[in-house]
């Protein structure tokens, strides 16, 4: 009983006789809902959404199930980000890379950062070695060959800042207009695991050939707006239409200028 809470209730008689209470008859003992309205209350504060996202799921509990208390501007907030396996990761570049479903459902409210960061600095680095290939390939002087290392800054600005940023932009514009289903990290997700696709093209697009170094980035910037829109638009037809369609043009003229970006700094 002590375990419980309870609330006691002493009924007087009605002609005020205070000197006569019978325990057995007038003392009732009713449970209280002192520890179910802590529990709710908890449950609320668990449910409290990142920066104003829709979704804080599963997410910022300790290995025992307990709630842990950090703010988001710590590290420690973002460590739950980075806590992902290998398969997992890996099952979420095969839905990238072959998108049956919605990327969104395959995060199942736990979207990460470890992926994306690491394939941002995959295709920083490919871009940087097949860009200097293609440098050296183009190079008609007999002179000794050298180094660019302004592709390598070049290419950490273009792909660092562009998922970095542009996610943001997009998040905030969505709650700008509206749009309760918008959620930061899984913006940066969506950009993240999108970039898979240019390690693929940086991979092969060092030829020589400029026609085909035009054509291998056709595909894919098509591949990655295909990946984005098909993902975006649930999110961007949450808002208003006339918002959703300006957007959209934007995502795709961004997306676009990423790709005549990489074509012309790094495979002219």
């Amino acid at each position: 009983m002590a375990n419980r809470g309870y609330d006691v209730v002493v009924d007087v008689d009605a002609e005020g006789d205070l000197g006569h209470t019978d325990l057995q008859e007038d003392l009732e003992f009713h449970p209280s809902n002192f520890e179910n309205d802590q529990r709710s209350a908890k449950v609320h504060g668990d449910s409290a959404p990142f920066l104003g996202g829709s979704s804080s799921r599963r997410r910022d509990r300790s290995p025992g199930g307990t709630p842990t208390k950090h703010s988001w501007w710590s590290l420690h907030y973002y460590e739950q980000y980075f806590d992902v396996d290998t398969n997992e990761v890996f099952r979420r570049c095969i839905a990238t890379l072959y998108p049956r479903s919605n990327f969104l459902d395959v995060l199942e409210g736990n979207a990460d950062l470890y992926g994306p960061v690491w394939i941002a600095t995959t295709v920083v680095v490919i871009l940087f070695l097949t860009g200097t290939i293609s440098q050296w390939l183009s190079n008609n002087d007999k002179k000794h060959f050298e180094y660019d290392f302004t592709l390598l800054s070049g290419a950490a600005g273009l792909i660092y800042g562009y998922t970095g940023i542009l996610p943001i932009a997009l998040w905030g514009a969505l709650r700008w207009f509206g749009s309760s289903t918008a959620d930061l990290i899984e913006c940066w997700a969506l950009y993240g695991y999108s970039n898979l696709v240019w390690i693929g093209v940086a991979l092969v697009s060092w030829s020589p050939l400029t026609a085909l170094n035009w054509a291998l980035v056709g595909v894919g910037f098509a591949w990655t707006t295909f990946f984005l829109l098909r993902n975006l638009y649930p999110v961007l037809n949450a808002t208003d239409a006339k918002a959703s369609k300006i957007l959209l043009i934007l995502v795709v003229a961004l997306h676009a200028g990423l790709a005549i970006a990489i074509k012309i700094l790094f495979f002219a």
